[in-house]
């Protein structure tokens, strides 16, 4: 007989029951679980496998352009200025201006040397000329000196033959004597001209020669002047905008004095600063996913460019010397020359500066994973 207060047969089968369904669905959970797990790792292994182990990442790197310091070439004091800080600017467009009366002045009193100097190669070209007719017309009385002392020497010769004979004077022979003297007198004179005169064609033609290298001279001073009065026009080397503008009008300028900068926004390249032991299977051309901190939401990518020569501790202000004292090894940093392909539509403030994190694909034939522009 079944005593007062015992629990039915049924229940005990039910509870029983009950906590083997929940010990099946607990079994079944943690199969799951282990199954995920296993799957997760599985897919994760893969992909580190066949992606992971090639990426070599680094926070240790910033945007950067090669930006150019605008300082001119003359000395003198601003007179306008033509762009605001952040200014879009395109090549070859004026800056600021330097005054340029001082250099207007030069030009003018150069121009008039120029003219001078031109003056007397015209001059020396003349006296060329003139002496050429001085030649021939001492040719002409050497030549005509020459027929008188024929002349004169024929003359003399039948005065002396008709003197011998007696037909003829002695005064009338010392007479035609001292003609002939004469005559031979005046042609070596004429001769003495002409040489004379053909010795000064090389005078004058050194004294032209020393007119034209003046003129060259002046020529090259008024280029001189030329190029200074248009430096005073400074202009921007390239396209980009204006920053770190500390030019105020009125302020005098001296030759090489940094006035503003010119940032070529379109022109923007990363330096990632990789620890030497992730450069190994690094190369140009390898395939790089970007990320920007200030625009997380901004995809870029890029390309290993180049490598720099050195580490960034053999370009420091003070290299470190290990061959001195204590030695405690540091992994050193290779300078990374990455090429980013930037967005048209990037954001404004997309700038040399920003903090980047990189992750270069090491992996040979490795193509972009993400997006980018």
């Amino acid at each position: 007989m079944k005593k007062v207060g015992d629990a039915p047969l049924g229940d005990d089968e039910s509870a029983v029951s009950s906590v083997r369904q929940k010990r099946s669905r607990l079994r079944i959970l943690l199969g799951l679980i282990v199954f995920l797990v296993v799957a997760c790792g599985g897919a994760y292994a893969r992909q580190w496998y066949a992606v992971g182990r090639y990426i070599e990442s680094t926070n240790n790197a910033y945007l950067r352009a090669d930006q150019v310091a605008m300082a001119p070439r003359v000395s003198g004091q601003v007179s306008e200025i033509y762009v605001k800080d952040n200014e879009e600017v395109a090549a070859e467009q004026p800056l600021l201006r330097i005054d340029p009366r001082r250099y207007e002045m030069i030009v003018r009193q150069s121009r008039a040397t120029v003219e001078a100097r031109e003056a007397d190669v015209a001059k020396s070209e003349a006296d060329l000329h003139q002496q050429d007719a001085v030649i021939a017309q001492a040719q002409a009385d050497v030549e005509t000196a020459r027929v008188n002392s024929s002349l004169a020497e024929k003359e003399f010769e039948r005065s002396s033959a008709l003197a011998v004979r007696g037909f003829a004077t002695q005064q009338k022979n010392e007479q035609t004597e001292s003609a002939l003297a004469q005559s031979r007198s005046t042609e070596n004179l004429k001769q003495a001209i002409l040489d004379a005169a053909r010795q000064k064609v090389a005078t004058l033609k050194a004294q032209s020669a020393q007119a034209a290298a003046q003129l060259a001279a002046a020529k090259e001073s008024l280029a001189q002047a030329e190029i200074d009065l248009n430096d005073t026009v400074v202009r921007s080397p390239i396209a980009g905008r204006v920053g770190d503008r500390t030019v105020q009008l009125g302020q005098f300028a001296q030759p090489g004095t940094r006035l503003l900068t010119v940032v070529p926004t379109g022109q923007i390249y990363l330096v990632a600063n990789f620890k030497e032991t992730q450069v190994q299977n690094m190369r140009p051309g390898q395939p790089v996913d970007i990320s920007v901190d200030a625009y997380p939401d901004l995809a870029l990518t890029g390309t290993v460019d180049s490598f720099a020569p050195g580490t960034g501790a053999q370009f420091a202000l003070l290299p470190p010397e290990n061959a001195t004292g204590n030695f405690t090894k540091i992994v050193q940093r290779v300078p990374v020359r990455i090429r980013v392909n930037v967005p048209r539509n990037a954001a404004p403030a997309f700038v040399p500066g920003l903090s980047i994190e990189v992750s270069v694909n090491t992996k040979s034939g490795a193509v972009h994973s993400g997006g980018g522009a």
